[in-house]
Protein backbone atom coordinates (compact mmCIF):
# COMPACT_ATOMS: atom_id res chain seq x y z
CA UNK A 1 0.00 0.00 0.00
CA UNK A 2 1.25 3.30 -0.82
CA UNK A 3 1.62 6.17 2.12
CA UNK A 4 1.54 9.80 1.00
CA UNK A 5 3.82 12.04 2.94
CA UNK A 6 3.21 15.56 2.01
CA UNK A 7 6.11 17.88 4.09
CA UNK A 8 5.72 21.67 4.45
CA UNK A 9 8.37 23.43 5.03
CA UNK A 10 9.67 26.94 5.78
CA UNK A 11 12.43 27.55 2.96
CA UNK A 12 14.61 26.00 0.30
CA UNK A 13 17.58 28.06 1.38
CA UNK A 14 21.29 25.87 2.11
CA UNK A 15 20.63 24.68 5.93
CA UNK A 16 20.17 21.13 8.09
CA UNK A 17 16.57 21.08 7.94
CA UNK A 18 16.69 21.44 3.85
CA UNK A 19 19.65 19.05 3.43
CA UNK A 20 17.61 16.61 5.97
CA UNK A 21 14.65 16.71 4.05
CA UNK A 22 16.34 16.51 0.54
CA UNK A 23 18.15 13.17 1.23
CA UNK A 24 15.22 11.29 3.23
CA UNK A 25 13.24 11.47 -0.08
CA UNK A 26 16.11 10.27 -2.20
CA UNK A 27 16.94 7.55 0.16
CA UNK A 28 13.14 6.76 -0.27
CA UNK A 29 12.87 6.62 -3.83
CA UNK A 30 11.07 3.06 -4.94
CA UNK A 31 9.83 2.39 -1.78
CA UNK A 32 6.28 2.45 -0.50
CA UNK A 33 6.03 5.75 0.65
CA UNK A 34 5.78 8.60 -1.98
CA UNK A 35 7.12 12.55 -0.91
CA UNK A 36 5.56 15.87 -1.72
CA UNK A 37 7.46 19.26 -0.55
CA UNK A 38 4.87 22.57 0.18
CA UNK A 39 7.94 25.67 0.78
CA UNK A 40 6.16 27.96 2.17
CA UNK A 41 8.93 30.63 0.58
CA UNK A 42 10.10 30.87 -2.79
CA UNK A 43 13.42 29.91 -4.29
CA UNK A 44 16.65 29.15 -2.18
CA UNK A 45 19.76 27.29 -2.72
CA UNK A 46 18.67 24.11 -2.54
CA UNK A 47 15.35 24.69 -5.07
CA UNK A 48 17.28 23.87 -7.92
CA UNK A 49 18.40 20.18 -5.98
CA UNK A 50 15.04 19.87 -5.27
CA UNK A 51 14.04 20.09 -8.87
CA UNK A 52 17.05 18.26 -10.56
CA UNK A 53 16.25 15.12 -8.52
CA UNK A 54 12.53 15.18 -9.53
CA UNK A 55 11.11 15.96 -6.40
CA UNK A 56 7.60 16.96 -6.23
CA UNK A 57 7.47 20.29 -5.13
CA UNK A 58 5.17 23.04 -4.77
CA UNK A 59 6.65 26.75 -3.78
CA UNK A 60 4.39 29.32 -1.94
CA UNK A 61 4.85 32.94 -0.94
CA UNK A 62 3.72 33.49 2.44
CA UNK A 63 5.87 36.64 2.48
CA UNK A 64 3.89 38.25 -0.25
CA UNK A 65 0.63 37.06 0.75
CA UNK A 66 0.35 35.23 4.05
CA UNK A 67 -3.64 35.39 4.41
CA UNK A 68 -4.23 33.85 0.74
CA UNK A 69 -1.24 30.78 0.81
CA UNK A 70 -2.46 29.87 4.13
CA UNK A 71 -5.89 29.48 2.30
CA UNK A 72 -4.37 27.58 -0.95
CA UNK A 73 -2.43 25.76 1.80
CA UNK A 74 -5.38 24.53 3.37
CA UNK A 75 -6.80 23.70 0.04
CA UNK A 76 -3.51 22.01 -1.23
CA UNK A 77 -3.72 19.52 1.67
CA UNK A 78 -7.50 18.47 1.00
CA UNK A 79 -7.29 17.83 -2.63
CA UNK A 80 -3.61 15.69 -2.05
CA UNK A 81 -5.44 13.81 0.89
CA UNK A 82 -1.98 12.63 2.82
CA UNK A 83 -1.78 10.38 4.75
CA UNK A 84 0.75 12.19 6.76
CA UNK A 85 1.61 15.98 7.69
CA UNK A 86 5.24 16.57 7.69
CA UNK A 87 6.70 20.14 8.90
CA UNK A 88 10.36 21.05 9.36
CA UNK A 89 10.87 24.55 11.37
CA UNK A 90 9.00 26.39 13.91
CA UNK A 91 6.87 28.56 10.90
CA UNK A 92 6.44 25.36 9.10
CA UNK A 93 5.34 23.45 12.33
CA UNK A 94 2.66 26.55 13.05
CA UNK A 95 1.51 27.07 9.76
CA UNK A 96 1.65 23.64 7.92
CA UNK A 97 0.08 22.20 11.53
CA UNK A 98 -2.93 24.40 11.73
CA UNK A 99 -3.53 24.28 8.30
CA UNK A 100 -3.77 20.18 8.09
CA UNK A 101 -5.86 20.44 10.99
CA UNK A 102 -8.52 22.65 9.38
CA UNK A 103 -7.93 20.34 6.14
CA UNK A 104 -9.09 17.61 8.51
CA UNK A 105 -5.48 16.02 8.61
CA UNK A 106 -4.89 14.59 12.17
CA UNK A 107 -1.67 13.05 11.19
CA UNK A 108 1.17 15.43 11.91
CA UNK A 109 4.36 15.39 12.56
CA UNK A 110 6.82 18.57 13.55
CA UNK A 111 10.40 19.12 13.37
CA UNK A 112 12.44 20.98 15.97
CA UNK A 113 15.67 21.24 14.48
CA UNK A 114 17.29 23.53 17.56
CA UNK A 115 18.73 23.55 20.86
CA UNK A 116 19.70 26.93 21.68
CA UNK A 117 16.34 28.48 23.04
CA UNK A 118 18.03 31.53 24.83
CA UNK A 119 20.29 32.87 22.21
CA UNK A 120 19.11 35.38 19.51
CA UNK A 121 16.50 35.15 17.07
CA UNK A 122 14.04 37.50 15.37
CA UNK A 123 11.38 37.97 17.53
CA UNK A 124 8.66 36.78 15.06
CA UNK A 125 10.37 33.82 15.69
CA UNK A 126 10.36 33.50 19.03
CA UNK A 127 7.19 34.20 19.28
CA UNK A 128 6.00 31.57 16.54
CA UNK A 129 8.41 29.65 19.11
CA UNK A 130 6.25 30.41 22.05
CA UNK A 131 2.86 29.83 20.54
CA UNK A 132 4.27 26.10 19.10
CA UNK A 133 4.81 25.60 22.52
CA UNK A 134 1.57 26.10 23.33
CA UNK A 135 -0.25 24.05 20.42
CA UNK A 136 2.14 21.31 20.69
CA UNK A 137 -0.39 19.33 23.25
CA UNK A 138 -3.14 19.66 20.40
CA UNK A 139 -1.88 19.66 16.86
CA UNK A 140 0.86 17.25 16.49
CA UNK A 141 0.62 13.91 17.08
CA UNK A 142 4.32 13.47 17.13
CA UNK A 143 7.34 15.68 17.17
CA UNK A 144 10.49 14.75 15.89
CA UNK A 145 13.88 16.45 17.69
CA UNK A 146 16.83 16.12 15.62
CA UNK A 147 18.80 15.62 18.66
CA UNK A 148 18.58 14.92 22.83
CA UNK A 149 19.75 18.65 23.08
CA UNK A 150 17.16 19.80 21.41
CA UNK A 151 14.31 17.58 22.90
CA UNK A 152 15.33 18.53 26.53
CA UNK A 153 15.73 22.64 25.65
CA UNK A 154 11.93 22.93 24.22
CA UNK A 155 10.80 20.36 26.77
CA UNK A 156 11.91 22.76 29.43
CA UNK A 157 10.10 26.06 27.81
CA UNK A 158 6.43 24.02 27.44
CA UNK A 159 6.86 21.93 24.74
CA UNK A 160 4.61 18.36 24.99
CA UNK A 161 8.36 16.20 25.96
CA UNK A 162 5.48 13.07 26.01
CA UNK A 163 5.14 13.46 21.91
CA UNK A 164 8.91 14.35 21.65
CA UNK A 165 11.13 11.25 19.63
CA UNK A 166 14.72 12.03 18.56
CA UNK A 167 15.91 11.21 15.25
CA UNK A 168 19.55 12.51 14.31
CA UNK A 169 20.71 13.63 10.65
CA UNK A 170 21.63 10.43 8.37
CA UNK A 171 24.38 10.99 5.58
CA UNK A 172 24.51 10.10 1.93
CA UNK A 173 28.09 8.13 2.05
CA UNK A 174 28.01 7.87 -1.61
CA UNK A 175 28.91 11.54 -1.68
CA UNK A 176 31.38 11.67 0.77
CA UNK A 177 34.01 10.12 -1.27
CA UNK A 178 37.29 12.43 -2.84
CA UNK A 179 40.39 11.25 -4.78
CA UNK A 180 43.96 11.57 -3.97
CA UNK A 181 44.25 13.86 -7.00
CA UNK A 182 41.15 15.82 -6.12
CA UNK A 183 42.76 16.64 -2.60
CA UNK A 184 46.26 17.28 -4.01
CA UNK A 185 44.73 19.56 -6.80
CA UNK A 186 42.17 21.48 -4.56
CA UNK A 187 45.50 22.22 -1.57
CA UNK A 188 47.93 23.44 -5.11
CA UNK A 189 45.55 26.02 -6.25
CA UNK A 190 45.03 27.23 -2.48
CA UNK A 191 48.75 27.75 -2.23
CA UNK A 192 49.07 24.71 0.41
CA UNK A 193 51.97 22.55 0.16
CA UNK A 194 52.38 18.74 0.74
CA UNK A 195 53.95 19.26 4.07
CA UNK A 196 51.08 21.59 5.27
CA UNK A 197 48.94 20.93 8.11
CA UNK A 198 45.51 22.09 7.34
CA UNK A 199 43.33 22.92 9.76
CA UNK A 200 39.94 23.65 8.22
CA UNK A 201 36.25 24.66 9.05
CA UNK A 202 33.25 24.48 6.39
CA UNK A 203 29.80 26.52 6.96
CA UNK A 204 27.92 29.35 6.29
CA UNK A 205 29.33 32.81 8.23
CA UNK A 206 26.90 33.17 10.98
CA UNK A 207 27.06 34.69 14.58
CA UNK A 208 26.03 30.74 15.84
CA UNK A 209 28.89 29.30 13.60
CA UNK A 210 31.33 31.65 15.71
CA UNK A 211 34.15 32.32 13.04
CA UNK A 212 35.49 34.75 15.66
CA UNK A 213 36.10 31.60 17.58
CA UNK A 214 37.59 29.87 15.25
CA UNK A 215 39.91 32.60 13.78
CA UNK A 216 41.03 33.57 17.22
CA UNK A 217 42.05 30.31 18.26
CA UNK A 218 44.11 30.39 14.76
CA UNK A 219 45.60 32.71 15.66
CA UNK A 220 47.17 31.10 18.63
CA UNK A 221 48.14 27.98 16.63
CA UNK A 222 49.65 29.72 13.91
CA UNK A 223 52.17 31.41 16.53
CA UNK A 224 53.04 27.67 17.89
CA UNK A 225 52.88 25.66 15.21
CA UNK A 226 54.39 26.98 11.63
CA UNK A 227 53.12 24.16 9.41
CA UNK A 228 49.61 24.85 10.34
CA UNK A 229 47.35 26.52 7.85
CA UNK A 230 43.98 27.38 8.20
CA UNK A 231 41.42 26.45 5.45
CA UNK A 232 37.58 28.08 5.97
CA UNK A 233 35.09 27.42 3.39
CA UNK A 234 31.25 28.66 3.04
CA UNK A 235 29.12 31.64 2.28
CA UNK A 236 30.16 34.52 3.61
CA UNK A 237 33.88 33.10 4.45
CA UNK A 238 35.57 35.28 1.67
CA UNK A 239 38.12 37.89 1.25
CA UNK A 240 35.10 40.77 1.06
CA UNK A 241 33.68 39.73 4.52
CA UNK A 242 35.27 42.79 6.34
CA UNK A 243 34.07 41.56 9.61
CA UNK A 244 36.10 38.08 8.94
CA UNK A 245 39.04 40.18 7.33
CA UNK A 246 39.39 42.64 10.56
CA UNK A 247 39.90 39.45 12.43
CA UNK A 248 42.47 37.86 10.20
CA UNK A 249 44.39 40.78 9.61
CA UNK A 250 44.08 40.97 13.44
CA UNK A 251 45.85 37.79 14.33
CA UNK A 252 49.01 38.89 12.20
CA UNK A 253 49.26 35.81 10.39
CA UNK A 254 47.11 36.34 7.43
CA UNK A 255 49.07 35.01 5.07
CA UNK A 256 48.50 31.43 6.62
CA UNK A 257 44.64 31.86 6.07
CA UNK A 258 42.77 30.71 2.55
CA UNK A 259 39.33 31.76 2.20
CA UNK A 260 36.99 30.04 -0.70
CA UNK A 261 33.56 31.21 -0.23
CA UNK A 262 30.74 28.74 -0.99
CA UNK A 263 31.54 25.61 -2.80
CA UNK A 264 29.29 22.83 -4.17
CA UNK A 265 32.28 20.29 -3.78
CA UNK A 266 31.87 19.84 -0.18
CA UNK A 267 33.76 16.53 -0.25
CA UNK A 268 36.54 17.50 -1.77
CA UNK A 269 36.79 20.64 0.57
CA UNK A 270 36.93 18.07 3.15
CA UNK A 271 39.61 16.10 1.89
CA UNK A 272 42.05 18.66 1.03
CA UNK A 273 42.33 19.45 5.04
CA UNK A 274 43.79 17.75 8.08
CA UNK A 275 41.66 18.39 10.79
CA UNK A 276 38.20 19.48 11.06
CA UNK A 277 37.23 22.44 13.35
CA UNK A 278 33.09 23.28 14.64
CA UNK A 279 33.68 26.53 16.38
CA UNK A 280 29.93 26.78 16.89
CA UNK A 281 28.20 28.45 20.29
CA UNK A 282 25.35 26.62 19.35
CA UNK A 283 23.77 23.80 16.94
CA UNK A 284 21.40 21.20 17.54
CA UNK A 285 22.90 18.09 15.32
CA UNK A 286 25.54 19.41 12.67
CA UNK A 287 25.39 17.59 9.74
CA UNK A 288 29.04 19.25 8.84
CA UNK A 289 30.91 17.40 11.45
CA UNK A 290 29.50 13.91 10.61
CA UNK A 291 30.34 14.61 6.92
CA UNK A 292 33.99 15.58 7.76
CA UNK A 293 34.18 12.55 10.20
CA UNK A 294 32.55 10.19 7.11
CA UNK A 295 35.72 11.39 5.19
CA UNK A 296 37.78 10.05 7.59
CA UNK A 297 39.29 13.60 9.21
CA UNK A 298 39.55 13.78 13.10
CA UNK A 299 37.27 16.28 14.55
CA UNK A 300 37.61 19.11 17.22
CA UNK A 301 34.35 20.30 18.06
CA UNK A 302 32.92 23.00 20.67
CA UNK A 303 30.55 21.50 23.29
CA UNK A 304 27.27 22.17 21.78
CA UNK A 305 23.58 19.91 20.75
CA UNK A 306 24.64 17.05 19.98
CA UNK A 307 27.99 16.72 19.13
CA UNK A 308 29.32 14.23 21.94
CA UNK A 309 26.64 11.34 20.55
CA UNK A 310 27.70 12.20 17.00
CA UNK A 311 31.62 12.19 17.73
CA UNK A 312 31.81 9.79 20.78
CA UNK A 313 35.11 9.11 21.47
CA UNK A 314 36.54 10.22 17.99
CA UNK A 315 37.24 13.26 18.97
CA UNK A 316 38.12 16.02 20.52
CA UNK A 317 35.58 18.33 22.35
CA UNK A 318 36.56 21.36 23.81
CA UNK A 319 34.36 24.14 25.44
CA UNK A 320 32.55 26.64 23.70
CA UNK A 321 33.58 30.36 22.98
CA UNK A 322 36.55 29.22 24.56
CA UNK A 323 39.70 30.10 21.53
CA UNK A 324 42.64 28.87 23.99
CA UNK A 325 40.56 25.68 24.51
CA UNK A 326 39.61 25.33 20.78
CA UNK A 327 43.45 25.89 19.97
CA UNK A 328 44.44 23.71 22.88
CA UNK A 329 42.40 20.73 20.92
CA UNK A 330 43.88 21.01 17.97
CA UNK A 331 47.23 21.03 19.83
CA UNK A 332 46.58 17.82 21.45
CA UNK A 333 45.71 16.14 17.62
CA UNK A 334 48.60 18.40 16.09
CA UNK A 335 51.23 16.92 18.51
CA UNK A 336 50.49 13.21 18.64
CA UNK A 337 51.40 13.42 14.79
CA UNK A 338 49.86 11.93 11.37
CA UNK A 339 49.36 8.53 12.38
CA UNK A 340 47.57 9.66 15.95
CA UNK A 341 45.21 11.32 13.42
CA UNK A 342 44.77 8.65 11.00
CA UNK A 343 43.67 6.75 13.46
CA UNK A 344 41.18 8.85 14.91
CA UNK A 345 39.65 9.53 11.34
CA UNK A 346 39.38 6.05 10.76
CA UNK A 347 37.61 5.54 14.10
CA UNK A 348 35.25 8.62 13.08
CA UNK A 349 34.60 7.02 9.16
CA UNK A 350 33.62 3.38 11.15
CA UNK A 351 31.34 5.10 13.50
CA UNK A 352 29.16 7.11 10.70
CA UNK A 353 28.94 4.32 8.43
CA UNK A 354 27.70 2.01 11.31
CA UNK A 355 25.63 4.23 12.86
CA UNK A 356 24.47 7.61 10.68
CA UNK A 357 23.51 6.23 7.39
CA UNK A 358 20.59 7.76 5.69
CA UNK A 359 19.00 3.76 5.58
CA UNK A 360 18.96 3.80 9.30
CA UNK A 361 16.76 7.40 9.22
CA UNK A 362 14.71 6.26 6.28
CA UNK A 363 14.26 3.04 8.64
CA UNK A 364 13.16 5.33 11.96
CA UNK A 365 10.69 7.79 9.91
CA UNK A 366 9.24 5.09 7.94
CA UNK A 367 8.62 3.50 11.49
CA UNK A 368 6.95 6.85 13.13
CA UNK A 369 4.66 7.16 9.76
CA UNK A 370 3.18 3.82 10.62
CA UNK A 371 3.06 4.85 14.18
CA UNK A 372 1.35 7.83 13.18
CA UNK A 373 -1.15 6.62 10.36
CA UNK A 374 -2.35 3.66 13.09
CA UNK A 375 -2.89 5.69 15.67
CA UNK A 376 -0.76 4.47 18.15
CA UNK A 377 1.14 5.75 20.83
CA UNK A 378 4.90 6.88 21.07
Amino acid sequence: MTRNILHVITGLEVGGAEMALYRLILESLGSEYTHTVIALTPEGGMYARFLQAGIKLIVLDFRRAPFSNLVRLVRLMRSLRPDVVQTWLYHADLLGGLAARVAGVRNVIWGVRTTDVDGGCARATRWVRQLCAVLSRLVPHTIVCVAEAARRSHSLIGYDATRMVVVGNGFDLSKLTASQTQRNELRAQCGLGPHDIVLGTLGRFNLDKDHANFVAAAGKLAARHARLRFLMVGKGLDPGNADLAGWIAATGHADRFVLLGERSDVAVCLSAMDIFCLSSRTEAFPNVVGEAMAMGLPCVATDVGDVGVLMGDTGVIVPKADPEALARGVTELVEHGPQYCEGMGRRARERIHAVFTMARVRERFEGIYEQVINGRKL
